[in-house]
């Protein structure tokens, strides 16, 4: 029975030799399913197993929107100031220079101009693991001029939202990013350009108050959060249980929220499908 019982007793194995499982082979899903990393990244970062879509950041999502991952980033270099001296556990530039050293952005969004499928489209994706993706000023301004691109050169434009809402370290200069975008996006509108909206997981706060259901055409990645509070504040606030399935992606289309709910291995297919309808151009293949 040694298969399971030790023969010897006190065998160690030097530290230089003992064998550690490299981090990142396996993921867990929030439902308990275990899928190797390698084959997550081959399936869009989808677990094959429940369907579940794990957070990504620009990087994925451009490999999966541009063709052969080809683009030209727009404002690249773009970074927050800290015009309120702003300081809470610790000063806002040392917030902001941690994030930027972990995460290897400048700020929480990307913006960029590329061919999907052929055309032209200028993509703006929100990072969350960039302070939970909060919008500040630069997050505002590099939309807004992504938009302005998009105007002038006649490309459709397409928002991937992923955020906790407006960023508090920047107050009112945050706030006032909702309106700048708004104005924007209403400038396409009026010059016929088209605008796809992509509420990711989690899509809260003064985005969802803003660009994010703004969309010429709303669209989300199933089992998304979407929402302006969070569903605790909501309950707290209004004394009432909330539906089941509240604020997900599932619920918002049933009630009128969302136009299409697109799974992220349709994503470059659907967007450009979406974008020859609303153009009145054949569709591509």
């Amino acid at each position: 029975m040694a298969w399971f019982k030790r023969t010897q007793k006190g065998i160690q194995t030097a530290t230089e030799d003992k064998k550690d499982v490299p981090k990142g082979l396996w993921y867990k899903s929030p439902t308990g399913k275990i899928v190797d990393a390698e084959q997550l990244e081959k399936n869009f970062y989808v677990s094959p197993e429940d369907g579940y879509h794990v957070r990504i950041g620009s990087k994925e999502y451009f490999k999966i929107l541009f063709d052969d991952n080809k683009f030209k980033e727009l404002d690249k270099n773009i970074e927050s100031k800290d015009p309120l001296t702003f300081t809470d556990t610790k000063k806002y530039t040392e917030r902001l220079k941690a994030a930027q050293e972990k995460t290897g952005l400048t700020d929480a969004v990307r913006t960029a101009v590329g061919k999907s499928k052929g055309n032209d489209l200028v993509i703006a994706c929100m990072d969350f693991s960039f302070i939970g993706g909060s919008m500040g000023s630069v997050v505002g301004e590099k939309i807004a001029r992504a938009a302005n691109h998009a105007l002038i050169n006649n490309i459709p434009f397409m928002i991937i939202s992923k955020s906790g809402g407006a960023r508090m370290m920047e107050a009112a200069l945050s706030l006032m990013q909702m309106a700048k975008t708004s104005v924007k996006l209403a400038q396409l509108a009026d010059a016929n350009i088209p605008y796809i909206s992509l509420c990711t997981d989690p899509t809260t706060g003064g985005t969802t108050a803003s660009f994010a259901m703004l969309g010429d055409i709303n669209i989300s990645e199933p089992g998304a959060l979407i929402g302006f509070a969070g569903p605790r504040i909501v309950k707290d606030t209004t004394g009432q249980d909330l539906p089941k399935d509240f604020q997900t992606a599932e619920y918002l289309k049933d009630h009128g929220f969302l136009d299409f709910i697109t799974p992220r291995s349709e994503l470059k297919d659907k967007v450009n499908l979406y974008l020859d309808l609303i153009l009145n151009q054949p569709v591509r293949s």
